[in-house]
C-alpha cells in the first residue's frame, strides 16, 4: 500500500476574517433590537393584534351604550329606569368587558415574548 502523506498543520497568526456566530440558532430578539425589517414586522404584528383587541372592545361598548339614548327618548317618563340602567345595568358588562380586554392584551404580549425568547 502506498504510504499516506503526513498531515500538515496550519498556523493562523492573524485575526479571523469572518465574524463567527456565537450561537447556532436564529434569535428574533436581535432582529428587534437592531431594528431590522424583520424586527419591525414582529413589533408591527404585536401592535396590529393589540389594536384589533382594542377596536373589538370599542365596538362592543358602542353597541352596548350607543342605543341607550334612543331607548331613553322613547320612554321619557321613566327616570328611575334610566338611573337603574345607567347605575346598575351597565356596570357588570363594563367590568366583564374590561377584564376580557386586559386578559386578552396580556395573552397577546405573553405570546409575543414566547416567540421572541425562543422557548
Amino acid at each position: 500500500m502506498p504510504q499516506e502523506p503526513a498531515e500538515r498543520r496550519v498556523v493562523v497568526t492573524g485575526p479571523p476574517r469572518r465574524a463567527r456566530r456565537t450561537s447556532g440558532y436564529y434569535r428574533p430578539r436581535t432582529e428587534i433590537d437592531e431594528q431590522t425589517t424583520l424586527g419591525h414586522t414582529y413589533v408591527r404584528s404585536l401592535m396590529r393584534i393589540q389594536l384589533r383587541t382594542g377596536l373589538t372592545v370599542f365596538a362592543v361598548l358602542a353597541l352596548l351604550i350607543g342605543p341607550l339614548p334612543l331607548v331613553f327618548a322613547a320612554a321619557p317618563d321613566a327616570r328611575q329606569l334610566e338611573w337603574a340602567v345607567l347605575g346598575f345595568g351597565l356596570y357588570p358588562p363594563l367590568v366583564l368587558l374590561a377584564r376580557w380586554y386586559v386578559r386578552r392584551a396580556e395573552r397577546n404580549e405573553r405570546d409575543f415574548v414566547r416567540l421572541v425568547e425562543d422557548r
